[in-house]
């Protein structure tokens, strides 16, 4: 989860390639500046210094056909792709099912061999059929939209499919579900790269979720509560107002209005997470933004978060982020 990305004010933006083709989806492409493009060094200063710098590039430069019926204009041609340092290919429904690692036109396979061995290379939807293609998933775990898993599984069987998750990263490449996931995981990368105040901070300027976990279900059988019906957001919207006190199960249904079993299964409907879950890391990710933005003391960032005890911090951030609070904070202190 951590990154060596380095956010002094002396270091250049950390360049962002789209590569987009024929059949692109605006929304992703869209996403992609509008997540990556807002991010500041200051999270309190809109017109901050960049940390980011992205690039809309095609095999061919110039004009490009969208799902939509209107086109748009890729500027770069795939040399964008030498300097980048993030690689990101959105979704084109009309290509991308008819891939396979033997149908991979050349010249997209050789724009994205231009990447360097280090670069992080990602995808939004089924442009997870191009990088299983160029052989970038091979051995590796991946997603991508639910309704094109059994598809995904069946061309690429060197591929571990996940068909219920946001995103999976993987390191050096990260896949990720329908089109709103693309969200998530761009938030999820600059998170890693910038930490969690920053990230938190662009999705307060987009309006979106602040975190939702890449293992979080991707196919919610009743996403919307019909209006007959109570939803859990008031008890969650209760709960973050309080996640340093005591907070149980049935304190949550009560403020929903609902029996504990009747508010369990609706919360797993509306959220994809049993309550625990949900506030477990609702939790950590409190933990973190008080560790980036304070000098708190862990004992004081477990209690203040709602977790407890320094033992009890370490436990579930090491079970969650696969580091230490004390190596988080270094990494992502805020100067």
């Amino acid at each position: 989860m951590t990154s060596v990305e380095d956010s002094s004010p002396t270091a250049p933006p950390h360049r962002v390639a789209v590569l987009v083709r024929d059949g692109v989806l605006p929304l992703e492409l869209g996403l992609v500046h509008q997540l990556f493009g807002h991010a500041t060094r200051s999270t309190h200063d809109v017109y901050g210094s960049p940390l980011y710098t992205v690039m809309t590039c095609a095999v061919t430069p110039g004009p490009i056909r969208t799902d939509a019926d209107f086109p748009i204009h890729a500027p770069h041609g795939p040399e964008a792709i030498e300097t980048a340092d993030t690689v990101i290919v959105p979704a084109s429904h009309e290509q991308d099912e008819s891939l396979s690692p033997l149908a991979l036109p050349g010249p997209l396979a050789d724009a994205l061999a231009r990447a360097r061995p280090d670069t992080r290379i990602a995808s939004i939807c089924t442009g997870a059929f191009v990088l299983a293609a160029a052989g970038l998933l091979d051995g590796k775990r991946a997603t991508t939209h639910w309704l094109s898993t059994d598809r995904f599984a069946r061309t690429f069987p060197s591929v571990t499919v996940d068909p219920d998750v946001l995103y999976v990263d993987e390191g050096r490449v990260l896949t990720s579900a329908g089109e709103a996931a693309g969200i998530d995981l761009c938030l999820h990368m600059i998170r890693a790269d910038h930490g969690a105040a920053v990230a938190a901070d662009i999705a307060r300027r987009t309006v979106v979720p602040p975190h939702r976990e890449g293992g979080q279900a991707q196919y919610i059988r009743r996403p919307v509560v019909a209006m007959d019906n109570r939803s859990t957001a008031v008890a969650r919207a209760w709960a973050l107002e309080r996640l340093a006190e005591p907070i149980t199960l049935a304190d949550l249904a009560t403020q929903a209005l609902m029996s504990v079993r009747t508010f369990s299964r609706r919360f797993r409907d509306e959220t994809g997470l049993t309550p625990g879950q949900w506030l477990i890391r609702t939790r950590v990710n409190q933990a973190r933004v008080l560790l980036e933005e304070t000098d708190h003391t862990v004992d004081r960032v477990a209690a203040e978060s709602g977790l407890g005890t320094s033992a009890s911090l370490r436990l579930h951030f090491q079970e969650v982020l696969g580091v230490s609070p004390g190596t988080y904070r270094t990494t992502f202190r805020t100067p």
